[in-house]
C-alpha cells in the first residue's frame, strides 16, 4: 500500500488529467510545506497549511518557520534519504527521533519511537543521555517533551509551523478570563465535603501555559486514554470541571460516566459567562470549552451508515475527539492506542472502518493485511500541521546537529514548566 503522501501526489496528477475519482481536501497538499512557510512569511499572517485545519484561523502568536535552505527543498527523495541516514549514523545515541502516529510515512520511517504525544514524551525519558530529542509532531508535544526531559537536552521541532489548531483554540488569556468569571460566580470556598467549586482539566493537546495553569490551580492534564480516570479524580476534589480545549473528548467522556448533557454547558470565550446564564453554570458538572479537532470533526454518522451498507458486519472504531453522535453510532471509541489494540486483537479477518487521522489508518491497513481497514472519511485530508513536517526539514535539523548547531529548539520557561510538570505528574498517577 502506498503512503498517504504518494496517494496525494498521484491523485493530484490524476485530477489534472480527469483520470481518477479519488479526492483530497486540497490539491495544495501535493506541494512542499516550504511553499507555505514562504507565503506566510511574505503575507505576515500565520496559517496551518492545507489539510483538515485549512479553514481554522491561526492566532497572531502562531510560530512561523523560516525558509528551509534551498538544498533541502530541491533534493529528491533518494538524496534526502541518504542524508538523513548518514546524519543519524554520525549522531548515534546523541540524538533520538520521535515520530507521531499521524506523521507521514516518509518521516516515520526514520523514527526511533512511534506513538501518541504522551507515549513519545515518555519514550524520550528512556534516552536520558541523548543530547537532542527531535520531535516529529506538533508544537505542544515538543513543549511537553521539554518539560519532562533533562535541562541539558535540546528538544527540536523540525518545522516551527507545525502547531495545532485545537490547542490554539484555548489560550492562557482566555482561560484566565474564564476562570476569573467562574470564581466571581462560584466563589473559592470548598463545600461540606471539601470539594472546591471547580477543577481545571486540560487535554494533553494544549499549550504548556495551560498545563501550567492547571498545575497552579489544583488541576490536571488528561490524555484520551485516561480522560475518564482524570474526570473521576477531578470530581473527587471539585464540584464541577472546566474542561479544555476539546469539547468532544470532554462531552463523550463525561457522558459515558453518566453526566447528563444538560449539565455540560459550552463556554464560548468570546461571550460573557461563555454565553451562559448564571443558573446554567451553577447546575453544571462539566463546563466544556468551545474547541475541537478539525481532523476528527470531519467524521459523520452518514459515513458510518454508508460503511455499514457497503460492508455488512463492519466494525466501526472512532476516536473520542469525534462529535458525540459519531461516537454513539460507532461500535467502539478510544484513543489511537485503543484503536491500534482493537485491530491487533482481532483473531479473524475483519473489516474495520476507522475514524481517525488518515496516516495512522493507512499504516494500520498496511500492518494488518489480513483485515480490510479503511478510513471513514473518503476524502484524503491529513492533519494540516503534522503534514508541515517533511523529510527535508528532518535532514536539515539532523545535519545541523552533526555540525554542532541546534536549530528550532523548543524551550519552556521555568515559571511555566514547574507548575505544568505538577499537572503532568498528577496525570501520570491517574492510571486507567
Amino acid at each position: 500500500m502506498s503512503s498517504v503522501n504518494t496517494a496525494i501526489q498521484l491523485i493530484t496528477r490524476g485530477q489534472a488529467e480527469g483520470a481518477t475519482a479519488a479526492t483530497t481536501c486540497s490539491p495544495a497538499l501535493a506541494r512542499g510545506p516550504w511553499d507555505f512557510d514562504l507565503a506566510e512569511a511574505s503575507a505576515g499572517v500565520p496559517g496551518y497549511g492545507p489539510g483538515a485545519s485549512l479553514a481554522d484561523i491561526a492566532p497572531p502568536s502562531t510560530p512561523r518557520q523560516g525558509q528551509l535552505p534551498e538544498e533541502y527543498r530541491v533534493a529528491d527523495d533518494a538524496e534526502l534519504d541518504a542524508r538523513i541516514r548518514a546524519a543519524k549514523a554520525a549522531l548515534g545515541d546523541r540524538a533520538v527521533i520521535l515520530g507521531h502516529f499521524y506523521q507521514r510515512d516518509e518521516v516515520v520511517e526514520y523514527a526511533d519511537f512511534v506513538g501518541d504525544s504522551f507515549q513519545l514524551a515518555n519514550a524520550a525519558l528512556t534516552r536520558p543521555d541523548a543530547e537532542a530529542i527531535i520531535f516529529c509532531g506538533v508544537h505542544f508535544m515538543a513543549e511537553t517533551a521539554d518539560i519532562l526531559s533533562r535541562p541539558e537536552q535540546a528538544v527540536i521541532l523540525p518545522n516551527l509551523a507545525a502547531g495545532c489548531s485545537m490547542a490554539d483554540m484555548a489560550d492562557i488569556d482566555s482561560v484566565t478570563d474564564c476562570w476569573e468569571q467562574l470564581e466571581e460566580l462560584f466563589g473559592t470556598e470548598p463545600d461540606a465535603d471539601g470539594r472546591v467549586p471547580v477543577i481545571p482539566v486540560t487535554y494533553m493537546n494544549s499549550s504548556a501555559a495551560l498545563k501550567g495553569f492547571c498545575g497552579e490551580h489544583g488541576g490536571i492534564v488528561c490524555t484520551s486514554s485516561n480522560a475518564a480516570t482524570v474526570l473521576d479524580w477531578a470530581f473527587e476534589r471539585g464540584q464541577r470541571v472546566l474542561f479544555f480545549p476539546d469539547q468532544h473528548l470532554g462531552r463523550n467522556t463525561a457522558k459515558a460516566l453518566g453526566v447528563p448533557l444538560e449539565q455540560m454547558p459550552m463556554w464560548n470565550p468570546r461571550k460573557e459567562l461563555g454565553g451562559n446564564d448564571e443558573q446554567t453554570l451553577q447546575d453544571s458538572r462539566v463546563i466544556l470549552w468551545h474547541g475541537f479537532c478539525s481532523v476528527h470533526k470531519r467524521f459523520t454518522v452518514a459515513q458510518i451508515e454508508k460503511a455499514r451498507a457497503d460492508f455488512p458486519g463492519v466494525k466501526v472504531v472512532v476516536h473520542p475527539e469525534c462529535p458525540m453522535e459519531v461516537v454513539d453510532a460507532a461500535d467502539a471509541a478510544g484513543s489511537t492506542d485503543f484503536i491500534r489494540k482493537a485491530i491487533a486483537a482481532a483473531t479473524e479477518p475483519t473489516t474495520f472502518a476507522v475514524g481517525t487521522e488518515i496516516n495512522l489508518v493507512n499504516r494500520l491497513a498496511a500492518e494488518y493485511p489480513q483485515h480490510t481497514i479503511f478510513c471513514l472519511d473518503p476524502v484524503i485530508c491529513p492533519c494540516s500541521t503534522m503534514y508541515r513536517i517533511h523529510p527535508g526539514y528532518l535532514a536539515w535539523v539532523l545535519e545541523a546537529l552533526v555540525r554542532g548547531e541546534v536549530v528550532n529548539r523548543i524551550t519552556v520557561a521555568d515559571g511555566v514548566a514547574a507548575p505544568a510538570r505538577v499537572a503532568l505528574e498528577r496525570m501520570l498517577a491517574a492510571r486507567p
